[in-house]
């Protein structure tokens, strides 16, 4: 396994510079890279092209490898492969900690759907039980005022409808997907209904009141919130892993163990295309970073989860018998 280094991303690093159709490379005194191996290596990195300021780690075994400002003005990173399979491997680990705390942090996130109109404590609730039930994500101010796309924290009041129990959202997500989904869940439509009380339909959905203005929650006041009811170090991306690994678990529950393993592949595939749909991702996405390998190796040998049981319990279950 490749033996890592930290960058540091305050030192000096190599840059890249545009010349002519294409982009040529720096060292960190400015002078141009020619050896055909080192551009080489470079190049296989894809640094996108609309990337400013980019910023390029010398030392091939660096953990970041490039960071860059994207076209919505947000510092993007490139991590090498190695860092992100550990990284994942750690991600998925933190799981089954976190579908075990749900039953726990469901019944105080039940309490704050409750807490009174307009509180922050039902604002936090309502965020809470979004990304648990339709793994919605948490947005970004900065990104919406660039591209329009919207997440939970820059929902307005527009995007949001209830019907008697059901609370339907229908916005532009990340990526330009369009979102429509709904709950049907009575404290929910209850709290969404109190939010969109009197207030202008473009009034930021997800808000509080503090004095006499309303506030709208902010991603990182949202993700404290998960800590505190899960008692873990959990974080709404988190909530949407564990969402997406027992969605797909519960639909290979349901196609059921099979013997071949073409058609094994083939049903793992239509699982993780369903899984990415509620995710509102493309599949490739929803199976490197949402589906936990144990779900997916489990099938392979043909134990599933208990199609009966609550998604997050029957993933639980399953993880913990490998």
């Amino acid at each position: 396994m490749t033996r890592l280094v930290r960058a540091d991303l305050r030192a000096p690093g190599w840059g890249r510079r545009g010349a002519g159709t294409g982009f040529f490379y720096n060292d960190d005194e400015g002078a141009r890279i020619s050896d055909p191996d080192v551009t080489a290596r470079l190049d296989a990195l894809a640094i996108p092209p609309a990337w400013t300021d980019v910023w390029i780690a010398p030392d091939p075994r660096s953990h970041v490898l490039v960071t860059g400002v994207d076209g919505a003005g947000r510092r993007q990173y490139i991590y090498h492969p190695a860092w992100i399979e550990a990284h994942d491997a750690e991600k998925f680990a933190r799981l089954p900690d976190l579908a075990a705390s749900l039953p726990r942090a469901r019944r105080h996130v039940r309490r704050d759907l409750g807490a009174e109109p307009a509180s922050r404590e039902r604002a936090l609730a309502v965020g809470f039980r979004l990304v648990d039930t339709v793994g919605i994500r948490v947005g970004d101010a900065r990104h919406t005022v660039v591209t329009g796309h919207r997440g939970l924290t820059t929902l307005d009041v527009r995007h949001a409808s209830v019907d008697a129990d059901t609370v339907t959202l229908d916005f532009p997500g990340k990526s330009g997907m369009h979102w429509h989904v709904s709950a049907t869940d009575h404290d929910l439509a209850v709290a969404v209904r109190s939010l969109q009380r009197d207030r202008s339909a473009r009034a930021r959905l997800v808000a509080y009141r503090d004095g006499h203005r309303w506030r709208p929650l902010r991603a990182v006041e949202l993700n404290a919130y998960v800590r505190e009811v899960t008692g873990t170090d959990a974080t709404t991306k988190d909530l949407r892993t564990l969402l997406g690994s027992a969605t797909a678990a519960h639909e290979l529950a349901l196609a059921g163990p099979l013997e071949d393993p073409r058609d094994q592949e083939q049903t793992i595939r239509d699982a993780v295309r369903l899984t990415a749909d509620v995710l509102g991702n493309t599949p490739a996405v929803a199976r490197a970073s949402y589906v936990d390998p144990l779900v997916l190796d489990a099938y392979r040998r043909g134990d599933v989860a208990d199609a009966h049981r609550e998604i997050a319990a029957a993933y639980l279950d399953l993880v913990r018998r490998r």
